[in-house]
């Protein structure tokens, strides 16, 4: 018969037993050493079965019957998780993309301004120019032909990267030139910038005031210069129209949008005609935006005028010349989008409202913003057309 077996492990024989049993009824016997037999039983049995397992971790497989995470929770919730995560993304997207619709509907130069480059353009336009300290070889480039408004009246113009006012008349190092000292060239270039910011910038002088501070900065000795400038302020006239120097505007008739007024050009010396002279030489732009002078005016219109002036000045003990003051040598100027027919001393910008008067524009049109050329050189006669203001 075989040996009888059970979960706890190999049991003893039958015949061992009986006799067990046998010999405990007659009180002579003894029990068999089944404890240290199936100690030793256990223990091999617990070794075959880590060898098995450590087998079967070296194949590659689990001892369980039934792959690991089988129709087990934490695999099932783990994939719940994801694809909660997957709708939530798809809810996020459809939400954004509604409102890009919607922003787009509402604001559609948003696309147009991606599509076109014009996005960038602006924000081109937004960066200060640095200082012009030579000839302009070219004309600004054409951006979008924005129209001027109230709030942003210099859009759509290269004026609008130019600086503000005073700011925009930056003087050179001085240096010695024509025999005049160094310190003598520095005060007529802080003098000659004195003059344009009266002249052109001081709000008085705008609004038709009399530029006195400019005036008393030329030589009182130049006595013909100084009555002409004078006769042209009191008395405009085609042949002497105090606009050749100066700038001014009818307040009854003009207001300049807010208070900044864009500047660009240079400033440079060089010796006079004679020794002990020296010139002090500049040639500025300036924009003006106006609006008309009435309630509820809105259309904004830019006037530029573009000034080149040539000062001397002068050793006093070589010439008959006052220490400290300027000599109007020469000047030229350019007035664009301002009625050509018209000399009553103040500038008249076209709107849309107003009737046409005086001849028809004609002749190639020009770029009031080109500053490549000298106005002895590239200005022209009559009443010309602008390709832009």
């Amino acid at each position: 018969m075989g040996d009888k077996s059970n979960t706890d492990g190999p049991g003893i024989s039958d015949e061992e037993w009986a006799r067990f049993v046998q010999e405990a009824e007659s009180g002579t016997g003894a029990a068999p050493a089944e404890p240290s037999a199936r100690a030793r039983e256990v223990t091999a049995r617990l070794r075959r079965e880590d060898e098995q397992r450590a087998r079967a971790a070296k194949k590659g497989r689990a001892a369980s019957a039934e792959p690991p995470g089988w129709r087990t929770g934490p695999a099932w919730q783990e994939m719940e998780g994801r694809g909660k995560g997957k709708r939530r993304l798809k809810a996020a997207l459809g939400v954004a993309a509604i409102a890009a619709l919607a922003l787009v509907a509402l604001r559609p130069e948003l696309v147009i301004d991606r599509v076109t480059g014009k996005a960038a353009q602006d924000a081109r336009a937004g960066r200060p120019l640095p200082a012009e300290t030579a000839r302009p070889t070219a004309a600004p480039s054409v951006g979008h032909p924005d129209q001027p408004t109230l709030k942003e009246p210099f859009k759509g113009s290269p004026a609008a990267q130019w600086a503000d006012g005073a700011a925009g008349i930056e003087v050179p190092e001085a240096q010695a030139v024509g025999g005049m000292s160094k310190e003598q060239v520095a005060d007529a270039l802080a003098k000659a910038k004195q003059f344009l910011v009266s002249a052109n910038l001081d709000p008085a002088t705008l609004r038709g005031e009399r530029p006195t501070a400019a005036l008393t900065l030329l030589d009182p000795k130049l006595k013909e210069s100084l009555t002409r400038l004078e006769q042209s302020l009191t008395a405009p006239a085609k042949g002497n129209d105090p606009l050749d120097v100066f700038t001014r505007a009818d307040p009854a008739e003009l207001k300049l949008v807010g208070d900044v007024v864009k500047v660009r050009g240079r400033m440079w010396t060089e010796p006079g005609k004679d020794p002990g002279q020296a010139r002090v030489r500049v040639d500025y732009t300036f924009v003006y935006p106006f609006v008309k002078a009435k309630p509820g005016a809105a259309q904004v219109e830019r006037t530029i005028v573009r000034r080149e002036i040539t000062f001397s000045v002068a050793d006093p003990r070589t010439w008959e010349a006052t220490a400290g003051k300027l000599w109007l040598e020469a000047y030229n100027s350019d007035l664009a989008n301002s009625a050509c027919d018209v000399h009553d001393g103040f500038l008249h910008p076209v709107f849309d409202e107003d009737a046409p008067t005086g001849p028809t524009p004609s002749g190639s049109p020009v770029d009031p913003y080109d500053r490549s050329t000298s106005l002895d050189t590239g200005q022209q006669g009559g009443c010309g057309t602008l390709s832009r203001s």
